[in-house]
């Protein structure tokens, strides 16, 4: 496991490059049925980026707890997760290729169940004492990052009448500032769900979909132990990773 006290880096603070809106999906998507009251309903506003969205929130090494980026542990009450277990890591960079050290990056997911930890979470599958579904790191020097956990559980949800949602894990993650707040989602390769979503079904370019997609990987799996999944993430630019809270830009 990676150590978050091992930097004292920081993200450095660049100017934003402005996001091409073909690479990400339109806000009015009418098969993702939330967009229909989501979307905006009047053209866009432009706003220059202010000093503190650009350099701002720091996060230092005090951010964190040791067993933060292990969610097999840090909600663990009396035994092991259930689910396979499995390894989720990559590199977090700027639309340039350089890593972005010292970014606090969140992810929150559903149990091998397809259920939430959430009082809201009226799924069917049971909640799992020993997991909590939650975790957070900082950036090496590289820009690399490593999380334990279970793979999630595909879940039913009401857009139409047989939805379901891939497997996935949530991420979270400031870069150098607000300006590259970013909210997405990470999903498994080979899962038959991914073709039928209407959320990735919403991406016009299949290139973007394949970017929220995490290949197997072999090298970085612990072997008697846990799989590995690589997923790469870009904060800005113009072939960033979806950023799913705000398609007017990021």
């Amino acid at each position: 496991m990676s150590d978050p006290s091992a930097t004292n880096l920081r993200p450095r603070p660049e100017p934003l490059i402005p996001r091409d809106h073909t690479w990400h999906p339109p806000a009015l998507a009418p098969a993702y049925k939330t967009s229909l009251l989501r979307s905006p309903q009047r053209p866009l506003v432009a706003h220059e980026a202010t000093l503190s969205e650009n350099t701002g929130p720091v996060f230092g090494p005090e951010a964190v707890g040791p067993l933060d980026n292990d969610l097999l542990r840090n909600h663990a009450r009396d035994g092991d997760p259930v689910g396979p277990r499995i390894l989720v890591h990559g590199r977090l960079c700027d639309e340039t290729g350089r890593g972005v050290p010292g970014a606090l990056i969140e992810i929150w997911q559903a149990n091998a169940g397809g259920r939430y930890r959430h009082r809201k979470d009226g799924y069917l599958a049971a909640l799992d004492p020993n997991f909590g579904g939650c975790g957070r790191t900082l950036t090496d020097d590289q820009g690399n990052y490593v999380f334990r956990t279970v793979m999630p559980g595909p879940y039913p949800w009401p857009n139409n009448v047989n939805d379901w949602r891939p497997a996935h894990i949530h991420f979270s993650l400031f870069g150098s500032g607000f300006g590259q707040r970013l909210i997405t989602q990470m999903y498994f390769e080979g899962d038959p769900h991914i073709p039928l979503c209407p959320i990735l079904n919403a991406i016009p370019d299949p290139r973007a979909v394949a970017r929220l997609i995490a290949p197997l990987d072999m090298a970085a799996t612990v072997p008697m132990d846990a799989r590995a999944y690589r997923f790469d993430l870009v904060l800005r630019g113009r072939r960033s990773t979806y950023f799913e809270t705000r398609p007017e830009g990021n």
